[in-house]
């Protein structure tokens, strides 16, 4: 029943809209929040949890954000359910694994999820496509202010926000974007903005977090810290970091077809060929090859359309999606075999690749540098 919801509506998440993006493909907030006088989720005692989750649980999906949403106790969904969540960034992977006196509520267009029982009692996420931070705190700080109504949270008028993790002690807040960043991949310049952005108190990790690799050029982008300072001043640093990477990755764009073009449009042919003819394909593989095809819409070698189908796939070649649309739990050799098969159905209509910039393409999809954050 919640895989069928989870797939019967549109998704903030899989679907890009009309939003040209070059670089940025989402932006998320994840507010952490505790209840006060009450221990931590990793201290508890199942029973305290529990309380906790039956009191949480019904607050959350009483939100008006939530209307028409899912709710659901992570112990009565299968691991495939579980994995498409994670897959689709609407439960953590250590969520995932708290089978016990753990829930989620999830909104209709899965732009809002709250966990409960994960590392704190509560963690609120809101997340949208494009470079959208104004209308992305906006909507988690209404969620929180509702939330604070009903519920008494753990705050201290000297540090802020109580929160298992000390790193989350303050504001609780997890600031990020999703960026994709094959320009500074292919020319071997990632590690030393890596070194960069930690320096000036800035994470960055693969698409699904700490611990997950970067396949498909996409790094998760985000605050460090969250103590002695405001939300709006974790907002502002984080938005001039993130445009200072969005303009080396332009300038890399813009280096690597002055240089060598004809290595770049090879690997984008080849990326091309493979989606449509292709029998086997591994998840990270047919990542790295979605992002190619995705910086040639960049470069306005495909058309503008082809962008949605590219964002879509990120998703949707995950290994549990994979097995959502082949109707039942396979081994990895077979997933790599109906994953190709997929891909070639979907880029079967997608026109080859336009090499020759002097061409126009009958859309208007110039590639420009993202916007501000406010875009709403």
């Amino acid at each position: 029943m919640l895989i069928k919801s989870i797939f019967g509506g549109k998704s903030e998440v899989t679907e890009s809209g009309s939003k040209k993006c070059p670089v940025v493909l989402m932006t998320r907030i994840r507010l952490a929040r505790n209840l006060a006088d009450t221990p931590f989720p990793g201290w508890a005692k199942e029973t305290r949890r529990k309380e906790v989750l039956e009191t949480c649980l019904p607050s959350v999906a009483s939100l008006s954000q939530m209307k028409r949403g899912i709710s659901a106790e992570i112990e009565s969904l299968s691991d495939l359910e579980r994995q498409i969540l994670v897959e689709r960034h609407l439960i953590s992977r250590e969520l995932s694994g708290h089978a016990d006196a753990a829930g989620v509520v999830i909104s209709k267009d899965q732009s809002i999820s709250v966990m409960i029982n994960e590392e704190d009692h509560l963690r609120i996420q809101v997340i949208k496509s494009g470079y959208r931070f104004k209308s992305v705190w906006n909507a988690a700080d209404a969620i929180d202010t509702a939330l604070e109504e009903q519920l008494d949270f753990a705050f201290s008028s000297k540090l802020g926000y109580l929160t298992a993790c000390p790193t989350n002690v303050g504001t609780g807040m997890r600031a990020s974007t999703m960026m994709h960043l094959p320009a500074l991949v292919i020319s071997n310049q990632m590690e030393k903005v890596v070194r960069a952005v930690n320096q000036l108190g800035i994470a960055v990790r693969g698409l699904f977090g700490e611990g997950s690799d970067a396949s498909g050029s996409i790094f998760q982008i985000s605050n460090q810290t969250t103590l002695g300072e405001s939300e709006e001043e974790i907002v502002k640093r984080l938005s001039s970091v993130l445009r200072t990477i969005i303009d080396q990755e332009m300038n890399a764009r813009e280096k690597i077809l002055e240089k060598d073009p004809n290595k770049l449009y090879d690997k984008i042919g080849r990326a091309y060929g493979i989606l449509q003819n292709s029998h086997l394909l591994t998840s990270s593989e047919c990542m790295n090859l979605a992002s190619l095809v995705r910086f040639g819409v960049d470069l306005e070698m495909f058309p503008e359309k082809t962008r949605n189908i590219v964002d879509r796939m990120f998703i949707e070649c995950q290994p549990g999606h994979v097995q959502y649309h082949a109707g039942q739990e396979i081994d990895s050799n077979a997933r790599d075999a109906f994953r190709a098969e997929y891909m070639r159905k979907q880029f079967e209509n997608v026109s080859r690749p336009i090499f020759n910039l002097h061409e126009t393409s009958t859309e208007d999809d110039t590639p420009k540098p993202d916007s501000e954050p406010e875009t709403d």
